[in-house]
């Protein structure tokens, strides 16, 4: 891929935080002696010099805190060691403390070991031996005919007991912090599956069968596999197969130019294929944690390439991949540089249009948070809003929650701040703990055991190029968000004002995904306890990208959907599941559809970018930015 040329950066502000040295970059911890100016707090002019004095050195003594910090993280693989004892101590105390609780462990045992010996009792009477317990749903490890004869129905049966057990273990001991006792739990189940008899060529009678067909070949192509993946990771370079998905060859291919251009974004419009198209131009804003062509992947599962072709004018923000340097953005900045000039660029295009946003997770609550300071203000561009899989309310974050809590932020921020910036491996390292029996054990067996490759799809491929986050954006957007939730609290302060969620007034469109791990549908359903307005909410099959890359003609997917009116009742999520309707198929035509009833009659297509008010073509979709590494 060829690397582009930055444009100059736009001149902003600077303050007494945005003094930090190149060699902040550097991530061995002794070389970031100097940076002490970087973390120079903001003081009010009139602080009193004693005060300004004192507030100084404390924050030069922090600086070694987070030295200390940045180093033993490296160790650690970014989690915090403080936050997995303190819940483990609670948890072990409050247990210790129950003998109510060690009773109906010993009886779950015993009755778990009852099960087991029947089950054995069966295989020794030479009958067909009934299952003692099923894997959860989702769990497939055990899905071959092969597991239901012994001996491996023996160490699949033990071991799922096992983990029913700990499960109840580390669940519902009175006393116990919630987030202490999800962590524990967690833990448990991490440290189990290491030993599940899947994943041993000893113990799973697939590599067993599999050896025995090829002669052991397989465990040659495997240890091939795994060097060659090594090798790749060292040398920074994409999965076997990424080489197909070429961006601006064979994803990201809608046809459309870059109009607009700053130091956080490119803005690019999309040419019609309509003879006509509705009014109200749709702008999209993916999330910056993300490459944004995961919604114009291949022609064939493109959403934009979908709504271009439903008649309407889309524009969509590509993110810069920041780096060191920009390790002083902040949250604020992503909302101006990002959703609000990229509305000004819209606006100046298409005068006296109103605007549908559409944000994708962490897009998706940047466009919240700028939506309602719009509305605080008046600013009336907005004519809908649409969320997918967008949380407002992060009071339960699901399993990613895990990694946040005071310890562990403290963690992240003295990483970020060695660095200046959260790299792409700590954040997929994390994502794959959240779903290691789908992302790190099944792709062991398969690739390793079984000595073989799944195919290269463009999702994974995209899924590959992954990018960064700046140090003082993303702590804000951990500390106010995750760990204050000042969101939902209405305690969100933009330029002094607040972001109050109840002052957006346009109809929304929502959808959340069923088997979310990053923004579970329970939490993005949380819009309807925020705002009074029109909010129609869909809960579609997939997880937080397959289930928003839902094209239509795919197979296998299904959808809910309902309205609750303006002011209108407000159901809690089972009562909402069981009244919504489902439908079969892909949920985008509805949301075409309720675009096209939120838009006025059909007119020519707009012109490409504006040039006599300062947007002109600046390059050909799908811009430079999507290109930097």
């Amino acid at each position: 891929m060829r690397q582009p040329t930055p444009p100059p950066r736009t001149r902003r502000r600077r303050t007494a935080r945005q003094t930090a040295p190149a060699d902040a970059t550097l991530p061995a911890a002794p070389v970031l002696a100097t940076p002490a100016p970087a973390q120079t707090p903001d003081l009010p002019p009139d602080l009193p010099p004693v005060a300004r004095t004192e507030t100084l050195g404390r924050d030069g003594y922090r600086i070694f805190d987070r030295m200390r910090e940045a180093w033993a993280a490296q160790f650690t693989g970014g989690l915090s060691p403080a936050a997995a004892s303190l819940a483990m101590h609670d948890w072990a105390m409050h247990l210790a403390a129950a003998p109510g609780k060690r009773m109906e462990l010993a009886d779950k045992a015993n009755r778990k070991a009852a099960r087991l010996l029947c089950h054995l009792a069966e295989i020794a009477a030479q009958s067909d031996p009934s299952a003692c317990i099923e894997p959860l749903s989702g769990d497939y490890r055990f899905a071959d005919d092969r597991w239901r004869k012994p001996p491996f129905s023996i160490w699949a049966q033990a071991f799922l007991l096992q983990q029913q057990w700990w499960h109840n273990a580390t669940n519902e001991v009175p006393g116990v912090h919630p987030h202490h006792q999800r962590l524990v739990s967690f833990m448990a189940r991490q440290a189990l599956d290491v030993f599940s008899p899947s994943n041993s060529p000893l113990t799973n009678p697939e590599v067993i069968a599999r050896t025995a067909q090829t002669g052991g070949m397989n465990l040659v192509q495997g240890t091939l596999n795994w060097w060659q993946d090594m090798a790749r990771q060292a040398a920074g370079q994409p999965p076997p197969g990424a080489e197909d998905f070429v961006v601006g060859r064979d994803v990201a291919v809608t046809p459309g130019k870059v109009v607009w251009r700053n130091h956080l974004i490119e803005l690019i419009q999309y040419a019609p294929t309509t003879e006509t198209v509705h009014p109200e131009p749709v702008l999209i804003v993916p999330a910056w944690i993300m490459k944004y062509y995961i919604l114009d992947l291949s022609p064939q599962n493109s959403l934009i390439r979908y709504l271009v072709a439903q008649g309407h004018t889309v524009f969509c923000i590509s993110w810069r991949n920041p780096t060191a340097e920009d390790r002083e953005l902040s949250l604020d900045d992503y909302r101006r540089q990002g959703v609000m000039e990229a509305l000004d660029a819209i606006a100046a295009i298409l005068p006296e249009r109103r605007i549908h946003g559409v944000g994708y997770c962490l897009g998706g609550t940047l466009l919240t948070i700028a939506a309602a300071d719009m509305a605080h203000r008046g600013d009336r561009r907005l004519a809908s809003m649409t969320l997918l899989a967008a949380q407002t309310d992060f009071s339960e974050p699901g399993e990613l929650g895990l990694f946040i809590d005071p310890s562990q932020l403290h963690v992240l921020e003295s990483m970020m701040w060695s660095r200046g910036y959260l790299s792409s491996d700590q954040m997929a390292g994390a994502f794959q703990l959240l779903r290691s029996n789908d992302l790190i054990w099944s792709r062991m067996v398969h690739d390793y055991l079984m000595g073989e490759r799944r195919p290269m799809i463009d999702l994974m491929a995209w899924n590959a190029d992954s990018t960064r986050m700046p140090w003082r954006m993303h702590s804000e957007y951990l500390q106010r968000l995750y760990l204050d939730n000042e969101l939902a609290a209405g305690r969100f302060m933009v330029e002094g004002r607040p972001a109050a969620v109840q002052n957006i007034r346009v109809p929304m469109f929502v959808v959340g995904t069923e088997r979310d791990h990053v923004a579970p549908w329970r939490s993005v359903y949380k819009i309807h306890y925020l705002s009074n307005t029109a909010v129609t909410f869909v809960l579609t099959s997939g997880g937080h990208n397959a289930g928003i890359v839902s094209e239509p003609g795919r197979p296998r997917r299904r959808y809910r959907i309902a309205l609750r009116e303006e002011n209108g009742l407000c159901l809690d999520p089972d009562s909402w599941t069981e009244t919504a309707e489902p439908h079969l198929g892909s949920w985008w035509p509805a949301l075409a559809g309720w675009l096209a009833r939120h838009s006025g009659a059909p007119v020519a297509p707009p012109p490409m970018g504006a040039p006599e008010r300062g947007y002109p073509v600046l390059g050909e979709a799908p811009g430079e930015y999507v290109f930097q590494r």
